[in-house]
């Protein structure tokens, strides 16, 4: 069976999971294929649930694009001047979207499906989900396990602290879809 290929007018189901987290933090949404890489960097803040506080980028097989700064290491492209369809060849292509260069939040973005687009359905939309996104600053995926073996734990060292720093409580498995598609409503 061949791969489906992009073109003009294509919607792209993307599956985005969270690298390291066990069970898995995903997302599944549809986005038109002439977003650009900026504009897919907001539907995933407002997807994943992330507060657009620290910088990010997409490494598409090793070229990297966002917001060019010239303190980088690299050279990073302007996302505002590429679309997801100019860098996705296909059904099955995979790329990284990273947030929080300190904590090093990676996503590995897969392009499930690409389809035509439903006259009847607004865009960007998420369809499906999993897990609350972790706590900004947290010390990334590895400071997040440690953030929650404490909190599950009165008689952890870093209970009180945590508690208060989150304020109050914090349920690893909320998600919630209808919210995340209310935000996703005003980037349209």
């Amino acid at each position: 069976m061949a791969k489906k290929t992009p073109d003009e007018g294509t919607i792209y189901q993307i599956k985005v999971t969270l690298k390291g987290s066990k069970p898995p933090i995903w997302r599944r949404i549809l986005v038109p294929g002439s977003v650009t890489l900026a504009k897919l960097h907001d539907i995933l803040q407002v997807t994943m649930g992330w507060t657009d506080s620290h910088l990010h980028q997409f490494d598409v097989r090793g070229t990297y694009y966002g917001e060019p700064h010239p303190e980088y290491f690299h050279e990073v492209r302007d996302e505002r001047r590429v679309r997801l369809d100019q860098i996705v060849t296909g059904e099955g292509f995979r790329f990284i979207y990273e947030y929080d260069f300190g904590d090093s939040w990676e996503h590995d973005l897969l392009v499930e499906k690409i389809l035509p687009p439903d006259p009847g359905r607004q865009y960007p939309v998420c369809i499906k989900g999993k897990g609350a996104c972790p706590p900004e600053d947290v010390g990334g995926i590895w400071g997040y396990y440690d953030f929650l073996e404490a909190i599950r734990d009165p008689k952890h060292e870093e209970h009180e602290d945590y508690l208060e720093w989150i304020g109050g409580e914090f349920d690893p498995e909320a998600f919630d879809l209808e919210a995340v598609n209310a935000e996703l409503a005003r980037l349209r």
